[in-house]
């Protein structure tokens, strides 16, 4: 390894135990093996090629037609797309950011105009407990086997003001489900707390397209809702993420929004608008035959290693857990920089208790066959030597 990898390496290492995941995605954005962040980053289909080649008019379009047109035409098709029919677009709910992090920044500061605590689920990424801590807010850990095995503790709901829920999660894939959600939300109720959503990978798997707005609002709890458009397609960060908010929320959002932001740029809302329409057009279902092809090359590359199993079987969203058996993920992820091959070490999915992803990798899915197949030669031979 060169000196000046060597240094980055070194300096990142350090951030496997100190840093977040964010830094260590950072690291990988300049390698063409790349499979750390989660965003979409594989080669455009023939239909997203055709409405990248239009930009030039869609770039009219967004200068002669209002902001507010365009927008209610993505958020439709968008919404649409993913069978969320019943999302709040006509009464001003919706707000467009330019990212799920900056739409998940404005609902942490008003939150914590309310409440100082937040049951959150574990594991999920780690920027969303950094986001909530850093708006100074109390973490309670919600474990994934509890929310998904019927009502909540009492005692929980009682000692939080808010239950945060990213579904499908990132990274193990699981969903809450429509009767899981129901019961939820109805506890929500019950108790006075806000049900947030983060539904960042819905994309990916069609159990978690049943209609989640119709659900909440028949509930009448408080919820917030956390959407994104960044993973489903490779638009070179062009992208939107929405705010969703029920009109009983009770929570400073559009005054945190009108101090942060004053809206998105109507070409990305109008590009967003024709890659959903061309998603609805068969799209969306060749995307997921790439994922379930490209995890099926990553899960044959490796198959024979000793110690190594796929601990999430049945996912669907774009990345892949890998259990590396006794050696340390961040053992391996060190020695899978040194070829130029980037993955995340789960140490801070688990950002509640570290050592539970001590030895697991997550590899991200959105990525050309080659790449997939290069970088899981490249950790074959690194796992059968360490």
């Amino acid at each position: 390894m060169n000196s000046k990898l060597q240094s980055r390496v070194e300096k990142v290492g350090d951030a496997v135990a100190a840093g977040n995941l964010t830094q260590l995605e950072f690291l990988a954005l300049n390698s063409s093996l790349n499979l750390a962040d989660g965003h979409a980053r594989q080669e455009l289909t023939a239909g997203q090629a055709k409405i990248i080649a239009r930009l030039p008019d869609l770039w009219a379009e967004a200068q002669e037609r209002t902001v507010h047109e365009i927008e209610r035409e993505a958020q439709e098709s968008y919404f649409h797309l993913l069978g969320q029919h019943s999302y709040p677009g006509g009464d001003g709910r919706v707000l467009s950011c330019y990212s799920s992090s900056v739409a998940m920044e404005i609902y942490a500061r008003a939150l914590a105009t309310t409440t100082d605590a937040v049951a959150l689920v574990h594991p999920t990424f780690d920027n969303i407990p950094d986001i909530l801590t850093g708006v100074g807010l109390r973490l309670v850990p919600l474990e994934e086997d509890v929310l998904h095995g019927g009502d909540l503790p009492v005692g929980l709901l009682q000692s939080v003001g808010a239950v945060f829920v990213t579904t499908p999660n990132n990274p193990t894939g699981r969903v809450l489900s429509e009767e899981g959600l129901r019961g939820l939300a109805a506890q929500c109720a019950e108790h006075g707390v806000v049900l947030t959503l983060d539904t960042s990978f819905r994309g990916f798997d069609t159990d978690a397209h049943y209609d989640h707005y119709a659900v909440l609002e028949e509930s009448g709890c408080r919820w917030v809702v956390i959407e994104d458009t960044g993973k489903l397609w490779p638009t070179l960060e062009l992208k939107v993420g929405w705010l969703v908010r029920s009109a009983n929320v009770g929570l400073p959002i559009a005054k945190v929004y009108s101090d942060i932001l004053l809206g998105v740029s109507p070409l990305v809302l109008a590009m967003v608008r024709e890659l959903a329409e061309d998603a609805a057009d068969a799209g969306l279902a060749d995307l997921h035959d790439y994922i379930a092809e490209n995890r099926a090359l990553l899960r044959t590359e490796l198959a024979g290693l000793p110690d190594i199993r796929f601990v999430d079987e049945d996912t669907r969203v774009s990345v892949e857990r890998v259990h590396v058996g006794d050696r340390y993920a961040a053992d391996v992820w060190a020695r899978m920089c040194e070829h130029s091959v980037y993955v995340l070490p789960c140490q801070k999915f688990h950002w509640a208790r570290p050592a539970e992803g001590d030895r697991l990798l997550r590899i991200a899915l959105s990525r050309s066959p080659a790449a997939i197949a290069a970088a899981a030669r490249v950790l074959r031979s690194v796992l059968l030597d360490t």
